[in-house]
């Protein structure tokens, strides 16, 4: 299947401005990086870093900023837009509406739907998909096989749960969500009282709101609150085996890579990242604008913007022991230079 350059133009000339140089009917068939385009494949390059790629690329097309606009054209066809990362985001988004269309909306007759569930109209439930008593679905909301919707629960227009994925009881998702198989929503936060040498399980009566345009990776989990909810505001993106504690508030846009941790009753601002196995304690606050590093600990909260690195660097493990060790001696070597430093000070004062 194949695309005109043409058509992908024209058909995103509705939400960005693009300049195409070159032969209009080129047709495209796959969409691959500079490196290993082919001569029908339309490729990008989003960091001037890559430029010298450019001239080396068999890609029939390649989407550029304008400060490569004259490399690409004498490259051959090029488009020229402002964002080369974002339109080619855009095409991508194109290319499955074009070429992988959604089936038309169904209600497979193995779906278990409770009478007290509210479906709007062109909703679709997957082949043993369960809906329970209270449940609202709204319109254009797609629910896969195998899903678990609880009492209660309210799923937004156009929002996508792919299989094997759970929403309990109470919970809330926005409009346009994607949650993707194996996703938990509302699942018991991590909640004991410890008594007489036991745990006692504390309910947790909140429940998890999840606002518009929100994505959550597969078999990540969300606990849902002790007794105010769980929230994660519009436009959050969380990467696969994401675990957020109970009583967590994520705020607009910010982004979180795979295993990354977030313990109860933390909150992150807006527009943040956190790398790939991260943690962040509980009970902490990160500011709005903060990059954590992967495989950081965040163990204390961060109230400016900015980027933010905490691990010890990977070794060889014997070096690793040797400086590991020489670190639990750092308070004592620290208190020795602060000694000397003083009598030191002492013996320069009498001469």
């Amino acid at each position: 299947m194949t695309l005109r350059l043409a058509d992908i133009v024209q058909s995103l000339a509705g939400a960005v401005d693009a300049e195409l140089v070159g032969n209009p009917d080129v047709l495209i068939k796959r969409l691959s990086t500079l490196e290993a385009a082919g001569p029908h494949d339309l490729a990008f390059l989003s960091h001037p870093k890559y430029l010298g790629k450019l001239a080396q690329s068999a890609a029939a097309c390649v989407v550029v900023a304008p400060s490569a606009r004259e490399a690409a054209i004498n490259r051959g066809a090029c488009i020229v837009v402002d964002d080369p990362y974002h339109y080619f985001a855009l095409i991508t988004q194109l290319w499955k509406q074009r070429h992988f269309p959604e089936m038309a909306p169904q209600i497979h007759p193995s779906a278990f739907i409770d009478p007290g569930a509210t479906l709007a109209s062109g909703v679709s439930i997957g082949a043993f998909a369960c809906i329970a008593a209270g449940a609202v679905i709204e319109a254009g909301a797609r629910i896969s096989e195998h899903c678990v919707i609880g009492r209660q629960v309210f799923i937004g227009a156009d929002s996508r749960l792919s299989a094997r994925v759970t929403v309990a009881d109470g919970c809330r998702i926005g409009e346009r969500c994607i949650i993707h198989s194996g996703a938990v929503i509302g699942a018991d936060g991590f909640g004991f009282a410890p008594h007489d040498g036991q745990w006692v399980k504390i309910e947790q009566l909140g429940a998890v709101h999840i606002g518009n345009d929100v994505e959550i990776g597969a078999n990540t989990c969300i606990d849902r609150g002790a007794l105010q909810d769980t929230v994660l505001e519009d436009g959050v993106k969380l990467d696969n085996l994401v675990q957020i504690g109970h009583n967590v508030r994520i705020g607009k846009h910010t982004a979180m890579a795979g295993c990354a941790g977030v313990a109860g009753s933390a909150t992150i601002g807006s527009h943040c990242t956190v790398g790939g196995g991260a943690i962040v304690l509980g009970h902490l606050s990160l500011a709005d604008h903060v990059n954590v590093s992967a495989a950081s600990v965040v163990t204390r909260s961060i109230l400016k913007p900015g980027h933010y690195t905490g691990f010890f660097p990977i070794d060889d493990n014997a070096a690793w022991e040797k400086n590991a060790a020489t670190l639990k001696q750092l308070h004592v070597l620290r208190e020795r230079l602060k000694q000397a430093e003083k009598s030191l000070s002492h013996l320069q004062e009498k001469s």
